[in-house]
């Protein structure tokens, strides 16, 4: 229990500290966006397996694979407009998502599928937010393609509130 404690406390800390990172533009950069877009991507793509793997219920194993699924075609959309465009993308998930999937490694069972629930709801809330950052972008390609892809996502932090609902009986 003692290791769960500092690894809510270490996540704690890195989110704060990306989340006062992340306010300080309205825009964000064509460049970050793909690189920022593609490591959240990955890290609803792990979570996802984990979920498979670790999830109890039913209704989370079928949300899981849903973000396997859609996060997987929505970066391999963003990884064809990043060579085109010459962008960065990452080719693993960024600290504060491995610290949060840390997380949910430590548990099992309905406490896994309560942790996994919440922390949808929140990395959606994150994504949907870079998304509408990028949706300002003045690159007119990386502004579409992030117009287009935001319907999906707030449609997943619905499924993920209804999931959390499920999740915390």
């Amino acid at each position: 229990m003692k290791r769960t404690g500092v690894l809510i406390s270490a996540t704690a800390a890195l989110l704060f500290g990306f989340a006062t990172m992340a306010q300080a533009a309205d825009k964000v950069s064509a460049n970050d966006f793909a690189e920022e877009a593609s490591a959240k991507g990955i890290a609803e793509i792990e979570t996802g397996k984990l979920a498979l793997e670790k999830g109890s219920s039913a209704e989370v194993k079928k949300f899981a694979q849903a973000m396997i699924d859609d996060h997987t075609r929505a970066n391999e959309e963003l990884k064809a407009l990043a060579k085109k465009k010459n962008l960065e993308v990452s080719d693993d998930a960024e600290l504060m998502n491995k610290a949060k999937a840390m997380i949910l490694q430590v548990r099992d069972g309905e406490n896994f599928d309560k942790a996994y629930a919440n922390n949808q709801v929140v990395a959606h809330e994150q994504t949907i937010k870079l998304f509408q950052q990028a949706a300002a972008s003045d690159d007119a390609e990386v502004s579409a393609w992030a117009k287009k892809t935001l319907p999906k996502l707030e449609h997943h932090l619905e499924m993920a509130k209804k999931l959390q609902s499920q999740t915390h009986h």
